[in-house]
């Protein structure tokens, strides 16, 4: 997933970003809200942490901003507040979840997977397609009822081909579930993963559409 990171606290939103690049997503930072702004008029995100207060203003009032313009971006609040009213303000400004700091990462990272799912209009886990079982939820893989291991970055491509399931994904979409702002783009990277998962998962599994991208089929 591309995700935008809305932290000002240094150690935190560094250990946050971490953790969600090592598990795969493409995570852009930003510590303030003009700059996370920006990067939303630019970016299609597919889903945001932020953090209620912040140097230059509220996170609630950039909540507000972007349902006022229907983005429908999934919103995660994190914030140390924990007061019923706070969490009640947060939902009714539109977000989608809520994390009280200090948070476990693994907890997080199961927000960000149950967020994922809904929006991906699919409840259930688990997908299964040319006798390939997928549990999202616990990143699990299987080919006729053999356990497959998967990359980290392996996930992130198969998982946007999924969330597209039945659609064609074209490579730039896949490149931004792989790389965050600054990271240097491999000319031939999603070729070599899309070769990766066919091997993995087998050649008939992700069709190719010459010019246009990929597609795992309904």
């Amino acid at each position: 997933m591309r995700i935008l990171l809305i932290e000002d606290d240094h150690v935190l939103g560094a250990a946050i970003r971490d953790y969600l690049l090592s598990a795969g997503h493409a995570a852009d930072w930003m510590q303030r809200i003009d700059d996370a702004r920006h990067a939303l008029t630019g970016v299609p995100y597919e889903l945001v942490l932020l953090d209620l207060g912040l140097p230059d203003g509220r996170g609630l009032d950039l909540l507000r901003e972007l349902r006022k313009a229907d983005n429908a971006v999934p919103v995660i609040i994190t914030t140390a507040q924990d007061q019923v009213s706070v969490r009640v303000e947060g939902l009714n400004a539109g977000a989608d979840d809520y994390l009280v700091k200090p948070f476990d990462l693994a907890e997080m990272a199961a927000r960000i997977a149950a967020v994922a799912r809904r929006y991906g209009g699919s409840p259930v886990p688990t997908r299964v397609a040319a006798g390939v079982a997928v549990d999202l939820a616990h990143r699990q893989v299987s080919v006729n009822g053999k356990s497959v291991s998967l990359t980290a970055r392996e996930w992130a491509v198969l998982e946007r081909l999924l969330s597209r399931r039945g659609a064609i994904v074209t490579r730039s979409e896949i490149e931004d579930s792989l790389y965050a702002f600054g990271a240097e783009i491999e000319s031939n990277a999603v070729e070599v993963y899309i070769s990766r998962l066919r091997k993995k998962l087998g050649r008939e599994f992700i069709h190719t559409s010459r010019g246009l991208g990929y597609q795992v089929q309904e």
